[in-house]
């Protein structure tokens, strides 16, 4: 299986960078470091990255405004055909639009237990309010400041005598624990078959009397009291697959697909020439395409009555 492709983007010293660097050494870490970049060329890190043969870039972003500054680190992720990005100690809000562009494709590690300080001087804020422990957090990243879906964390215990810069020193050393983990989960994410069986349900059960049943082994998308739409499945007979099965018009259909793409169409065995199979373990899947072929799969079982109240509510 191929590596994922990480770029990180740092502000100054990269220690978190490096961790993530040297845990991609490991044979079985799922992710490489294709690409390191920066808001500030003389930080720190690049020089790691260099010596250990990382593609570098650095731009200043004083005097241009947010988001033509975005859209620069934005053709530089593209050119070096990052699939994710991690923020490591990366000291510049993002645009909005730098941030859809990456969703659910960015993460970011923080120094505190989110929700609790969000922003700056998290260390000496957890002293302050008199907390047992300090800590750090793995997040996707959204338009809102350190606010998106928190993926792990780490608490770390405030001892007597703390100050900001000690309590800092040990959340580091948690920091470079738990981000090499919590990013090599990240990045399989789209190749694990909960993960997959879940979006999948979740476009299915949106169709309009969706119900789901176990059949075959496998769970099952179909109208209620009806026919069977969809099916999902996960070594299916020892194939080695995770793939949606859904409906099509018949054999012509089925080879020109598999004649398209032989690595994403296969015919899946014992459901004849009506129904196609589309592998979802390959990295790359396009969502947006598994929920059309999930609305013309339900479509070709659907009751004239139901499809009918489907095709009127698109017209609107």
């Amino acid at each position: 299986m191929a590596k994922a492709r990480v770029a990180v983007l740092i502000s100054g010293a990269g220690t978190n960078m490096a961790a993530l660097l040297y845990a991609a050494k490991a044979e079985n870490c799922p992710y490489e470091l294709i690409f390191v970049g920066s808001n500030d060329p003389g930080a720190a890190g690049l020089e790691i990255a260099r010596a250990e043969g990382i593609a570098t870039w650095a731009h200043s972003h004083k005097g241009m405004a947010r988001g033509a500054f975005d859209t620069l680190v934005d053709d530089q992720l593209h050119a070096a055909g990052a699939e994710f990005v991690a923020l490591a100690g990366y000291m510049r809000i993002l645009s909005d639009d730098f941030v859809e562009r990456w969703a659910g494709r960015m993460i970011n590690i923080h120094p505190s237990l989110l929700p609790r300080y969000k922003g700056l001087d998290t260390h000496q804020r957890a002293i302050d309010a008199g907390d047992s422990f300090g800590g750090c957090s793995v997040h996707i990243v959204t338009p809102g400041v350190d606010d998106g879906p928190v993926l792990a964390q780490t608490p770390v215990a405030i001892v007597p005598g703390d100050t900001a810069a000690t309590l800092a020193r040990r959340v580091q050393f948690a920091e470079h624990q738990l981000y090499p983990a919590t990013l090599a989960a990240f990045v399989m994410r789209d190749r694990s078959p909960a993960y997959l069986c879940g979006r999948v349900r979740e476009l299915a059960m949106a169709l309009p009397d969706a119900n789901e049943t176990i059949s075959h082994g496998m769970p099952c998308f179909g109208i209620a009291k009806g026919k069977k739409f969809a099916y999902f499945t996960e070594d299916h007979h020892g194939d080695g697959r995770t793939a949606l099965l859904v409906k099509i018009s018949g054999a012509d259909e089925q080879a020109a697909l598999i004649e398209l793409d032989e690595a994403r169409y296969f015919r899946p065995a014992y459901f004849g020439d009506g129904w196609i199979g589309i592998r979802l373990d390959l990295g790359d899947t396009d969502w947006d395409a598994i929920g059309e072929w999930l609305r013309k799969s339900w479509l070709a079982v659907a009751p004239k009555k139901l499809s009918g109240l489907m095709g009127a509510a698109e017209d609107l």
